[in-house]
């Protein structure tokens, strides 16, 4: 028995069902480190960050860190997977929820489709709006009930769970909506274009 079946049945001796792993993934209780361009660094009191809203939205909004702290806040818990084939359960994420926090701005125009997530350096990753608009889809600030550590994507990152993790932005610095697809970074270098982890969407030839 090779380690990916070992470690799926080491599941269901947990009295886990493994058919929350999706094919080709092994689960692990640690959370791997990974992301392009090097960690940001922010002022203690988050003064230099902000999250902005734009494209074909009703108004356009800039929110500061206090500003989102002040949104309504949801908990979710939920799996996740990486592309790198780590999958990590019942994770604990806090944050406002994308949908909200659309509706706060005015809500998506009626021919937006599709959003554009920019991250700090420049990073970006695409996602059809549909698949942020549902209960487990975060602006998230905090997890396990503390502050996103940097290295995971704080002060703020995106939190998609139902795709490959890659699509959950790290230093999320604004969402973009527009009336047409635009591949992000991973995308066009080879990353299929949607990233659902049950179908094993790692490539873009997937």
């Amino acid at each position: 028995m090779g380690f990916f079946e070992r470690n799926r049945a080491s599941l269901a001796e947990r009295g886990i069902d493994p058919s929350r792993l999706p094919p080709g993934q092994y689960s692990t209780d640690r959370f791997p480190v990974l992301h392009v361009g090097d960690v940001p660094t922010y002022a203690p009191d988050f003064s230099d960050w902000s999250l902005t809203i734009t494209g074909l939205i009703g108004t356009p909004t800039t929110f500061s860190w206090p500003e989102l702290l002040a949104l309504p806040a949801t908990e979710i818990v939920t799996d996740i997977h990486c592309v790198t084939k780590w999958s990590k359960f019942d994770t604990r994420w806090r944050g406002v929820r994308v949908r909200d926090l659309l509706e706060r701005c005015g809500g998506a125009g009626p021919t937006a489709t599709h959003i554009l997530e920019t991250a700090e350096h420049g990073y970006t990753t695409n996602l059809p709006l549909a698949d942020v608009l549902g209960d487990d889809a975060l602006v998230a600030y905090e997890f396990a009930g503390a502050p996103i550590e940097a290295v995971h994507g704080g002060p703020v990152r995106l939190v998609v769970p139902h795709l490959y993790f890659w699509k959950s932005a790290k230093w999320l610095r604004s969402i973009e909506l527009l009336d047409h697809d635009q591949p992000g970074f991973w995308e066009r270098n080879g990353y299929h274009d949607y990233g659902d982890p049950f179908r094993e969407q790692r490539y873009s030839q997937s």
